[in-house]
Parts: C-alpha cells; sequence; structure tokens
C-alpha cells in the first residue's frame, strides 16, 4: 500500500523558516509529479508548488522567491523550503503525489501538516 508522510510543519515566527518533507512508501513502481498544497481555514486547497520527475518546477505567484520545492528521487521524498513566512502562509499543508504502484495509478494524499505563521 502506498503512503505519504509529511514531517516539518510547526509554529513559526514572521521571517522565520521552515522545511517540509513528504517521503513515500509502499510499492511503488514509479514516482512522477509530485507537489505541496495547502488549506487555510475557510478556504479551499489551494497549489503551492509542484516538481516534475525531470525537475521542473511551478510555484504558486504567492509563493515564487520565497518558497523552493526539490525532490530526492532515491529517497522518494520531495521537500519545501519555505522563507521569509509570513502569517498569510499559516494552513494545513498537504503532500501530492502521481505515482504508479503495482496495482494502481493515480494520486496519492498525504495527511497533511499544519504550519502556523505568528505576527
Amino acid at each position: 500500500q502506498v503512503q505519504l508522510v509529511e514531517s516539518g510543519g510547526g509554529l513559526v515566527q514572521a521571517g522565520g523558516s521552515l522545511r517540509l518533507s513528504c517521503a513515500a512508501s509502499g510499492r511503488i513502481f514509479s514516482l512522477n509529479d509530485m507537489g505541496w498544497y495547502r488549506q487555510a481555514p475557510g478556504k479551499q486547497r489551494e497549489l503551492v508548488a509542484v516538481i516534475t520527475r525531470g525537475d521542473i518546477t511551478n510555484y504558486a505567484d504567492s509563493v515564487k522567491g520565497r518558497f523552493t520545492i526539490s525532490r530526492d528521487n532515491a529517497k522518494k521524498t520531495v521537500y519545501l523550503q519555505m522563507n521569509s513566512l509570513t502569517p498569510e502562509d499559516t494552513a494545513v499543508y498537504y503532500c501530492n503525489a502521481n505515482i504508479m504502484s503495482t496495482s494502481h495509478y493515480g494520486y496519492y494524499w498525504g495527511q497533511g501538516t499544519q504550519v502556523t505563521v505568528s505576527s
């Protein structure tokens, strides 16, 4: 069974940094696009950043220049380095990955990790 497990969330002051990690495990045949989404209270889930298997990246305008997405294919892990955080970045951050397992092909979600930025 495929799982995505996030880590690295927490409480940080405005202007600070956090690094999120998301590790995929299970019977994975192919790990394709990986990304981070976030959902703030009362708002819809939104794309933060995505990275392809070939390391092509795309970012939401609100995080460009502050966040960096990267991946380590050998570790089946995607990272999100978040700098210059503001209270508007407060949300639950979810990892998402397009995975072909030995029995299924589709998108998987992690359980989410809370990021809280205080002013």
